[in-house]
């Protein structure tokens, strides 16, 4: 964990990303009936992400960010205990696959059916994730602003 509380390390959030999420939680309590349903999946998605191994939790926060950055109207939610993002009609989008939860080599980013990545007759739905970096954020990133247009 990076000792400026403004800044986060490759090891998770900051103390300053993690109160803003609260915060966050807490205005969506305060909209009413869909702003508690949105905050109570923005905590579910923090909770899964809280109880990963290390590595993978470090890959999920930068997952998080990115996404939610890239698609504000995504709502957080867990699938399957994953973190996951869906569209306004409730259907994921896009979700973490950690390696921990499956005892795979790699974790992976993974986009379903709602998700708008049609290229001609064959497309890439999943892909692994090692490490993090600036190259993989914009990549993430880019992959997700096309999975919603």
């Amino acid at each position: 964990m990076s000792t400026d509380p403004e800044k986060a390390s490759a090891d998770g959030f900051s103390e300053a990303e993690r109160a803003a999420m609260k915060e966050r939680a807490a205005e969506l309590r305060a909209e009413g009936r869909q702003g508690a349903k949105k905050a109570d999946g923005l905590e579910a998605v923090l909770d899964a992400i809280a109880k990963m191994e290390p590595a993978d939790r470090a890959l999920a926060e930068r997952v998080h960010v990115a996404v939610t950055a890239s698609a504000p109207e995504l709502t957080p939610k867990t699938w399957y205990g994953m973190p996951a993002y869906a569209n306004t009609d409730g259907k994921i989008v896009v979700a973490f696959k950690n390696s921990g939860k499956f005892n795979t080599r790699y974790s992976t980013l993974e986009f379903q059916d709602a998700a708008r990545l049609d290229e001609g007759d064959i497309w890439p739905v999943s892909f692994a994730l090692t490490t993090w970096n600036a190259a993989v954020e914009r990549r993430v990133s880019e992959l997700v602003r096309a999975s919603i247009v």
